[in-house]
């Protein structure tokens, strides 16, 4: 192949990189931001102006350290959060305890598994093993009235669930936890200092266009014809 020619075909795969949607640009806030891989998962709901998108480890310290923040900023702002499960290959119990919450879920009500998550969260440092999860998990149960099944995935649809989760952060390729991300109407930024979370969230709804300024239908009162 001719120089000539190989430099008109780099220049095109140059033009065509450029050419890429600045929506599927990673951003990053708080410091520099992972690599992905397919971030086709990281689209803004129909109907919203910002959403947070997260995958968290039940046994992840820095996950229990995020999830009062992440839950202030929903009440405060009034979106969404897209929450995926994605229990780290080195946690022993953390895939148990997402099973647990999503029997929860699906099973009870979404209010009490997302009171079973800010729990387990809160009692990490007790939780040492699966069998301490079993007797945290027992006394749980116990406390808000609620009978803990002898068998709690018995047909391993919720194993299913949180595996979903799992693969769905690989094909982004996600490395660690938590992976937060504000999602906005012309992109998405991953957000890795939580502190920077607001600031993300305010900008992100600073991208909603405006409401268009009401038509005044009022009619003008006719000229007054004054007679001599």
């Amino acid at each position: 192949m001719r120089i000539a020619t190989k430099l008109r075909l780099a220049s095109i795969a140059i033009s065509i990189v450029l050419a890429l949607p600045l929506a599927h640009a990673q951003a990053a806030a708080g410091g520099p931001g992972d690599q992905f891989r397919d971030t086709s998962m990281l689209k803004l709901p129909a109907g919203q102006h910002a959403a947070i998108l997260e995958f968290e480890d039940l046994e992840c310290p820095a996950c229990a350290h995020a999830f009062p923040i992440v839950h202030a900023a929903l009440d405060r702002y009034k979106i969404p959060l897209i929450r995926h499960d994605f229990p780290l290959a080195q946690h022993i119990w953390s895939r148990d305890a997402a099973i647990t919450a999503r029997y929860l879920e699906d099973k009870v009500s979404p209010t009490l598994a997302q009171s079973f998550r800010g729990d387990v969260f809160a009692a990490q440092q007790s939780i040492n093993s699966k069998e301490d999860l079993q007797n945290f998990t027992h006394s749980w149960f116990t406390r808000h009235s609620q009978m803990m099944p002898f068998v709690m995935d018995p047909s391993g649809r919720f194993a299913a669930e949180v595996q979903a989760d799992q693969t769905l952060g690989e094909r982004l390729g996600v490395i660690h936890t938590p992976s937060i991300f504000v999602l906005a109407p012309h992109g998405w930024t991953q957000v890795v200092d939580v502190s920077q979370l607001y600031s993300v969230i305010d900008n992100a709804l600073a991208q909603t266009p405006a409401a268009p300024a009401a038509k005044n239908n009022v009619r003008k009162p006719a000229p007054t014809t004054v007679q001599h």
